[in-house]
């Protein structure tokens, strides 16, 4: 292991990306303690302890407590997923965001720039619901969170929160391209991992206490290292298709004859339709924002608390929804079929072209099926069972450790094909330096 990091820091490329990403998180953590002009945080930490429990509270973890001490991150990367989301669902309709999407980098380019635009337009609503939510939360429970409520504070809050929003999101996209890893699943990474020393002492003060004994904590430990070792296997397992590439005689060489094949993960799309309906599931909570706490529509955001089984129910099945959405967004066997026969290969038993293809969808989407079903059992068991041990203080549950797991093991992959890249380098240039040598 210590072999391994030293490795990590020898290549120079490669440390330069880590600290950047590193300086970038650093950048990210000062923001969220940057509070947003108008709110009176300490009464607002005292009327969002009855949010706890309900979707603010779910969504406030995912942004690192932002949301709960209303600072100029308080809305975070969730409207950059929510245009992310929206334009993924308008390409599978619209002949134009289709067409943009096969146009390769291009056509990357312009899609790229139309969910910028569309997440300010849902950072300028989505901050305005929140100026309407803080006047309303502090209304209802006798408290001043806004001591100046009006047409100022709704304009205040809405360029502060949509400047923040934009911020994180060039963020995400500077890690991107100069860091390691995805910047926007890392964002989300560190607001999880941030929360995990408070909760610590929270499970330590519990325990000094009495309130939790020795078998509880013992269970959330069991279940934790199951879920983790689960998360672990279903991300690595894959389908292997083999294909096998004819001989062709080029000149005088003879070129193919190879056997290989064509891994099929199981868990294709990783921890983004987690994220996906993460961001779908705030959206009643954000309808909820717009109206006073006497109006019907507020009554939503206690309809989806997410300890209820209308809330569990319809998390689970908008997982396996995008599961197998973004499986075929990132995934399309036709593409993958018209590679093999261009360069001469086929699957054994299998005609190429069309029949390839047909093949390919059939084993995609019977792998992907039990893949769903994984992710939304891990999302959602671990929280009931830890709900019915009676441990509130415990914030982390299977959600949280399948984005943790998902982007950390996605994250060491990344660094391992950088050190794999370097080290073929070295072997090419000593090559060459023996080669003259002998000359």
């Amino acid at each position: 292991m210590l072999e391994k990091l030293r490795n990590i820091f020898a290549v120079p490329e490669l440390k330069r990306r880590i600290f950047f990403t590193l300086g970038m998180f650093a950048v990210y953590r000062l923001g969220e303690h940057m509070p947003s002009p108008g709110v009176n945080a300490q009464a607002l930490a005292g009327a969002f302890e009855s949010q706890r429990g309900t979707l603010f509270g779910l969504y406030d973890f995912f942004v690192g407590g932002a949301f709960s001490r209303a600072t100029v991150f308080a809305l975070g990367i969730m409207p950059y997923i929510s245009s992310s989301i929206i334009l993924q669902l308008l390409g599978a309709v619209v002949p134009y965001l289709e067409k943009l999407r096969k146009e390769g980098e291009e056509g990357q380019k312009k899609i790229t720039q139309l969910t910028r635009y569309g997440t300010v337009l849902i950072s300028i609503i989505q901050s305005y619901a929140y100026s309407v939510f803080l006047v309303n939360m502090g209304a209802s429970q006798g408290l001043t969170v806004v001591p100046h409520p009006g047409p100022m504070f709704v304009i205040s809050t809405i360029i502060t929160q949509t400047t923040g929003t934009i911020f994180v999101m060039w963020l995400g996209e500077k890690i991107t391209e100069f860091g390691i890893g995805n910047g926007i699943s890392l964002i989300i990474f560190v607001n999880i991992i941030g929360r995990l020393p408070n909760s610590l002492a929270a499970a330590y003060d519990t325990f000094r206490a009495g309130s939790v004994n020795v078998l509880a904590l013992l269970a959330v430990i069991v279940i934790a290292v199951a879920v983790i070792a689960s998360v672990i296997l279903m991300t690595q397992a894959s389908r292997k298709i083999p294909v096998q590439y004819a001989k062709r005689i080029v000149g005088r060489r003879m070129y193919g004859g190879a056997n290989t094949h064509i891994p099929l993960r199981v868990n294709t799309a990783g921890v983004i339709p987690i994220i996906f309906a993460l961001s779908v599931m705030s959206l009643p909570a954000a309808v909820a924002g717009f109206v006073p706490p006497n109006h019907p529509l507020a009554a939503m955001g206690q309809w989806f608390n997410p300890r209820s089984i209308v809330y569990n129910v319809l998390y689970g099945l908008i997982i396996v929804f995008f599961t197998y959405f973004y499986t075929a967004v990132v995934l399309n066997p036709n593409d993958l079929a018209e590679n093999i026969r261009k360069y001469g290969g086929f699957v054994p038993g299998i005609r190429p072209g069309a029949k390839t293809a047909e093949y390919i969808d059939q084993v995609l989407s019977r792998i992907t099926l039990p893949g769903a079903i994984f992710l939304a059992i891990i999302a959602i068991a671990p929280d009931l069972m830890i709900t019915s041990l009676g441990l509130p203080f415990l914030d982390f549950g299977g959600t949280s450790v399948l984005i943790v797991v998902g982007v950390a093991l996605d994250t060491l992959q990344q660094v391992e094909s950088h050190l794999l890249m370097r080290h073929y380098e070295g072997f090419v240039k000593r090559g060459r330096i023996r080669g003259r040598q002998r000359m």
